[in-house]
């Protein structure tokens, strides 16, 4: 197995939009192509379920508006 050292960026097509896709050691960044704000997720977050709480609060959030 190769160890993630560095960052690798990726193009992704989602609904004929191209986003770049950063994967490093510390988490994935998903961005609009030619954007520096994006979506972030840390690996650590991810592992300890911290994230799915996340988006769990912002759904029950954005219900009640």
């Amino acid at each position: 197995m190769t160890k993630l050292e560095g960052t690798l960026r990726r193009e992704i097509v989602i609904d004929d939009k191209p986003f770049t896709l950063a994967i490093s050691p510390e988490g994935l960044k998903l961005t609009p192509k030619g954007r520096r704000k994006g979506h972030e997720l840390r690996w650590k977050d991810l592992v300890s379920g911290e994230a799915a709480l996340a988006v769990a609060l912002n759904a029950s959030l954005s219900g009640t508006r």
